[in-house]
C-alpha cells in the first residue's frame, strides 16, 4: 500500500504545479491584453512610433495608481503598516533620484555630442581637406546625435508635471527602440576602421594638426 499512497501524493503534487503553471499562464495572458501596441514605420530619420489606446493607458495608469498609493477606503487589514508606509516613500524617492539622474545622463550625452559636432566634425568639414576623410572618420555621429534628442524629449515629456508616482518612463524605450537600434548598429559597425583610420591620420603632421587643434578647442 505504501508505494501506491506515494504515487498517489506524487500525483497530487504534479497537479498543483501545473495549477499553478495555469495560473500564471492565464496571469501573462491578462497582462498582455494591457501591452503596449508598437507601429513601426521606416523613413529617412529612422524613426519609429508607439501607440497605447486611451482605454488601456487609462487602465494602466489607474492601477499603478492603486499599487503606488494606499486607498483610504481599503480595510484597516489591507492599511499599510508604518514600517511599510516608511518603506514605500524610500523606494518611491529612490525610483525618482534614478529618473531625475537618467535624464541628467542623456543631457549631458547630448550636449557632448554637439560640443563635438560643432568643435570638431563642422570643422574639420569645412577644411575640405582631400585626404582626410571626415564620414569615415566620424561614420554617422550626426544621426546618433538626433536620435539622442529624441530620447531626451521623450523623456523629458514623460515626467514634466507629472507626479513622480505617474512617471511611467518604460514605454519611452520600447518606442525608441527600434530606430536607436538601426542607427547605433551603424556606428558600431564602423567603430573599428574608424579607429585604424585615425591611427594613420596621426601618421601625417598636417593632417595630425589639423586633428590635433580641433580637440584642443575642446578643452
Amino acid at each position: 500500500m505504501e508505494p501506491k499512497e506515494a504515487t498517489g501524493k506524487e500525483n497530487m503534487v504534479t497537479k498543483k504545479k501545473n495549477l499553478a503553471f495555469l495560473r500564471s499562464r492565464l496571469y501573462m495572458l491578462e497582462r498582455r491584453k494591457t501591452d503596449t501596441v508598437v507601429e513601426s514605420s521606416v523613413s529617412g530619420d529612422h524613426s519609429g512610433t508607439l501607440r497605447r489606446s486611451q482605454s488601456d493607458r487609462t487602465e494602466y495608469n489607474q492601477k499603478l495608481q492603486e499599487k503606488m498609493t494606499p486607498q483610504s477606503e481599503c480595510s484597516v487589514a489591507e492599511t499599510l503598516t508604518p514600517e511599510e508606509e516608511h518603506q514605500m516613500k524610500r523606494m518611491m524617492a529612490k525610483r525618482e533620484k534614478i529618473i531625475k539622474e537618467l535624464i541628467q545622463t542623456e543631457k549631458d550625452y547630448l550636449n557632448d555630442l554637439e560640443l563635438c559636432l560643432r568643435e570638431v566634425v563642422q570643422p574639420l568639414r569645412n577644411k575640405k581637406i582631400d585626404r582626410l576623410d571626415v564620414d569615415s572618420l566620424f561614420s554617422n555621429i550626426e544621426s546618433v546625435h538626433q536620435i539622442s534628442a529624441k530620447l531626451l524629449s521623450l523623456l523629458e515629456e514623460a515626467t514634466t508635471d507629472v507626479e513622480p508616482a505617474m512617471q511611467v518612463i518604460g514605454e519611452v524605450f520600447l518606442q525608441i527602440k527600434g530606430p536607436l537600434e538601426d542607427i547605433y548598429k551603424i556606428y558600431c559597425y564602423h567603430h573599428d576602421e574608424a579607429h585604424s583610420i585615425l591611427e594613420s591620420y596621426e601618421k601625417e603632421e598636417e593632417l595630425k594638426e589639423h586633428l590635433s587643434h580641433c580637440i584642443q578647442s575642446l578643452k
